[in-house]
């Protein structure tokens, strides 16, 4: 496994960031991260890099503990903090070369990742005259500077504009294709577009762990239709594969199906049959978004 963690404890004080989680994560995964702020993942994330020292369980990177050989467990891994650290007052490409010294990598690799970010245009000013977006850039070249096997970002589409999403979506997907990825992130479009699993944490315990072609296969069916007449409860039962059903307002209702048939076509069955006319009827089916609001309200 290229991360292994197990019964990871993390407390400041009396406060419990991290009670006992364990996940693992194999080589060529690209993982979405999830949950709300202060949920634990950003504490995660800096212990698998070793700047935080777990309270008590184990992380292993590359089948090496980050306890006992700290120095080889960075080697082989590049971080984007979620409060990008950089050097305002250094230029990007000499911001860059700094870091290639410190990881004793060719000078030639700096011009390669400035391109490969999309840094070019920007590579002669100085990181304080950068807005936040190319900022973001800069601190995701230089963790990717030294090709490490993984990759760890912390929020790392922050600040982008919607082409440079798009850019960054590609630059992560292509950069995952060979090495595995754990990445942080609101945006649940962008899980859904580039992550193979989903890891979802609250308040310090893993709530969700599954790969979205599980999520998507075991997804509910919910239609919400609107009737012209109010219907009692009883009669609703009769339709088949339902779920449950909730009488939103009046005379409309989402009713929630286990199968991933199309039911539309027997709730008409089931209007005609009750001399029911349909108004208005929208399919629902859950998406990321929703079950991370449901997992961690």
């Amino acid at each position: 496994m290229a991360i292994e963690v197990s019964n990871l404890t993390k407390q400041y004080g009396t406060q419990t960031a991290l009670d006992a989680i364990n996940f693992s994560i194999g080589k060529g995964e690209i993982v979405g991260f999830l949950g709300p702020n202060g949920a634990g993942k950003s504490t995660t994330m800096k212990i698998i890099t070793g700047f935080v020292k777990a309270t008590g369980g184990n992380v292993s990177v590359n089948n090496v503990s980050v306890t006992d050989d700290i120095l080889n467990v960075q080697k082989n891994i590049g971080y984007l903090p979620e409060h990008n650290p950089l050097y305002l007052d250094m230029y990007v490409k000499e911001y860059l070369s700094f870091h290639a010294k410190i990881h004793k990598i060719n000078k030639n690799r700096v011009s390669e990742i400035i391109k490969e970010v999309g840094l070019t245009p920007e590579a002669h000013k100085k990181i304080n005259q950068l807005s936040k977006g190319y900022r973001q850039r800069v601190g995701l070249a230089a963790a990717m500077l030294h090709n490490p096997d993984i990759l760890i970002l912390d929020e790392p589409t922050t600040g982008l504009d919607p082409n440079q999403l798009i850019e960054i979506r590609d630059l992560i997907r292509n950069y995952g294709k060979n090495r595995t990825i754990l990445f942080s992130t609101h945006i649940m479009q962008e899980v859904e577009a580039v992550c193979d699993r989903v890891i979802i944490i609250n308040k310090g315990k893993i709530v969700l762990d599954k790969s979205m072609e599980e999520l998507k296969k075991n997804q509910d069916q919910r239609i919400e239709v609107e009737f012209d007449y109010q219907i009692e409860r009883k009669f609703l039962q009769d339709i088949p594969n339902l779920k449950s059903f909730d009488n939103i307002f009046d005379t409309t209702w989402e009713f929630i199906f286990d199968t991933q048939d199309d039911m539309r076509s027997e709730i008409f069955d089931f209007a005609q049959k009750n001399g029911l006319k349909i108004l208005k009827m929208n399919t629902k089916n859950q998406n990321l978004e929703s079950l991370f609001t449901e997992l961690t309200n």
